[in-house]
């Protein structure tokens, strides 16, 4: 019998990080399934589903809690992934960088019943002027019912400034 776990990771970025986290799992016959992992600000950050055998699990634990270089949770993961029906949506946003930003869009999604699946974030220096601008593309699914065109509506009240891109996307 395999247990199913989620971990999340995150440790001061180096070479090797994730080939540590790899042959951890691996000596406890672990599966690597997916993962989502990232360095930002020297950081390096991730999720990772995994499955290992019942027998394995509390000594993987234990050996995930020894980790210097990495600070790993581990959590049961569903048996069966959550089956969510709906629009899948691409947000794409660019703006003028100000204090709230994220509060303001992510309010509007919710209001909406539009569920966020993956969001990147940046800002940069506009080319001509030099004033920073804020990034943000997501991958969202939106509730039954739920129209596109007002959710970008309301995105584009948040303020004139913003440029608002959302779109059904052809992903599954």
């Amino acid at each position: 019998m395999h247990t199913s776990l989620i971990l999340t990771v995150i440790g001061d970025d180096r070479p090797g990080l994730v080939e540590t986290l790899a042959q951890l799992i691996t000596a406890h016959r672990g599966n690597w399934l997916e993962s989502s992992m990232a360095q930002l600000a020297g950081k390096f950050a991730g999720i990772v589903k995994i499955h290992v055998p019942a027998e394995e699990l509390e000594s993987l634990c234990r050996d995930l809690e020894t980790q210097s270089a990495l600070r790993v949770v581990a959590q049961a993961a569903p048996a069966e992934p959550i089956a969510r029906e709906g629009a899948r949506l691409k947000l794409s946003l660019v703006g003028q960088d100000r204090l709230g930003i994220v509060r303001e869009v992510t309010a509007v999604l919710a209001r909406h019943g539009v569920n966020i699946e993956e969001l990147a974030t940046r800002t940069e220096s506009a080319p001509m002027s030099g004033e920073m601008l804020f990034h943000a593309t997501a991958t969202l699914l939106a509730a039954p019912g739920v129209e596109p065109r007002a959710v970008q509506d309301d995105l584009e009240q948040i303020s004139h400034e913003l440029m608002v891109d959302i779109a059904l996307s052809d992903h599954p």
